[in-house]
């Protein structure tokens, strides 16, 4: 079942919101709503929920992904994937930048060089897969690339 169009409006909305506090706490640029990136993001997270696993699409976009199910029916909440990428600060070490499997989706959120954000969300009302995809990509894995692009926090 996919969400009605309202529901993934707001949804949208809250995880844009979402990323623009976090990116403005580590001196990011707000992003900017893609239609093009939501497109290929719903599709991705549609996808995902038909095959009921976690993966990563071929994009040459950022990407991050987000599963979440339970056995009692929920209201998705994309917000919460935003929070669940975020957390992963807790394992970034700002002394020594750089790409690390389990921060990846903590630095894409903050990579100051990304401008804009697609998201999609899909649920058959027990789990959620929720896409954001982001341009440029972020986690460039190039010297200084990820001193540039993910910077302290400052609030």
């Amino acid at each position: 079942m996919l969400l009605g169009n309202a529901a993934l409006d707001n949804n949208t909305f809250f995880v844009e919101l979402a990323h623009n506090q976090y990116r403005k706490q580590h001196q990011a640029p707000e992003l900017t709503y893609s239609d093009k990136l939501c497109s290929a993001a719903q599709k991705w997270a549609d996808h995902l929920l038909s095959i009921r696993s976690l993966g990563h699409s071929d994009t040459q976009n950022g990407e991050n992904v987000f599963y979440s199910s339970s056995s009692v029916k929920k209201t998705p909440r994309g917000k919460e994937a935003v929070d669940s990428w975020y957390s992963e600060i807790k394992d970034y070490n700002f002394s020594s930048p750089g790409f690390q499997s389990s921060t990846g989706h903590f630095t894409q959120v903050v990579w100051k060089s990304s401008t804009e954000l697609g998201v999609g969300l899909a649920t058959d009302g027990n789990t959620v897969f929720v896409v954001g995809q982001y341009k440029p990509a972020g986690n460039i894995n190039s010297a200084g690339y990820f001193e540039k692009n993910v910077l302290p926090k400052t609030e």
